[in-house]
This record gives structure tokens, sequence and C-alpha cells, in this order.
């Protein structure tokens, strides 16, 4: 059984177990931009739809999920999706606020997540799905060093009821110390830990 933190930190940003505490925050950030490609955006931007959304998230099983602090500010949430220790491999699926975008955020909250998958968890393979739409996510994935594999065509449903096509990237365990190296560089300008 693999176990997760509850608590992840880096130089920039921290990760602390997501709640229904954090509505507010979630409500006060709401901005149609941010979840337009989510294939779990919540349905209106009201405290209820909000609350909705976050519980589904809470409650899905298997699933960890954190909010993710850029100094005190609650600038997102990172999940590990479907963790399936049998085969070594995880999912993780990040949505940041609008106003973190560029911000060292996304990237070290993934960085904080797949060191612990490699180098504690043992994990082979980590993954990530993103709308084909989504160009911004993609070129994000890329530039971390994850591998573009293929499009999942029709893989999920959105709220909407129009399906999703899925660009499927991933970093293999031989793959991550290039990946780490990389963004240790982008981050923190050197190789080397936080």
């Amino acid at each position: 059984m693999w176990t997760f933190p509850e608590r992840l930190e880096g130089r920039y940003v921290r990760l602390e177990p997501l709640s229904l505490a954090h509505l507010p925050v979630f409500l006060r950030h709401f901005d149609p931009e941010v979840y337009r490609y989510l294939s779990r955006a919540p349905s209106a931007p009201t405290e209820e739809a909000l609350r909705a959304h976050l519980t589904g998230l809470l409650s899905e099983p298997g699933r960890v999920n954190w909010a993710v602090y850029l100094g005190e500010e609650v600038a997102g949430r990172i999940s590990v999706i479907a963790p399936d220790p049998a085969h070594a491999k995880l999912e993780i699926g990040t949505m940041l606020f609008k106003p973190f975008w560029g911000s060292p955020a996304n990237k070290e909250a993934k960085y904080l997540l797949l060191r612990h998958a490699f180098e504690v968890l043992g994990a082979e393979r980590v993954q990530f799905k993103v709308d084909l739409r989504n160009q911004r996510s993609q070129r994000a994935l890329e530039a971390l060093g994850a591998v573009r594999e293929g499009v999942l065509r029709k893989n999920r449903r959105l709220p909407d009821g129009t399906f999703r096509d899925d660009v499927v990237y991933s970093v293999l365990k031989e793959e991550w110390p290039g990946v780490k190296a990389r963004l240790e560089a982008r981050l923190y300008g050197v190789p080397g830990n936080p």
C-alpha cells in the first residue's frame, strides 16, 4: 500500500491536505478559463457548485488531494489520481488559479510529487492527462520533460455532455533523473534539492 504525506514542502510551495475549508478561496478565484478544460468543472461560480466540486474531489476513492500554497496564498490544488501500487504507477492532476499561472507553483508542486513517487514509493510511471485543446498545459508538461504518448479520443464526458479527447504524457523511472535535473535548474537555478 502506497502512502502519501499530508504535507510536502519545497522552496516556494507547500502542499497541505485539501478540504472544504478551502471553499472560500476557490470561490474568490473562480474564473471560467481555469475550469474550461477540466472534466470535473463546477457547474457555476456559486458556493453550492464549488462545494459539490470539492466534495467530488475529496470523496473519489483512492484520490489524494492537496492545496498548493505559494507563500501564504492558496494557488490551486494538485491531486494523485488512481494510485496503482501493483503496477507501480499513478497519475497527477493539477489546477492553478489564474493569478498564479507562470509562477513556480505548478513546477514545484509537480516536482514534489514526482520526487515522492519515484524516490520514496519506487514508482515506474507517472502520467498526466490533458484536454487536447489545452495547448498551454501541453507546453508546460513538455517543458517539464514529460513524454507525449498519444491521444485517447472521447475519453471523458464533460459536464456539458460533450466528450473530451485526452493527451497522455508520462515520466518513467529511468527518465526521472533528467526530468529532476531539468526541474531543479528551472526552479532553483542550479541542480540540487530545495
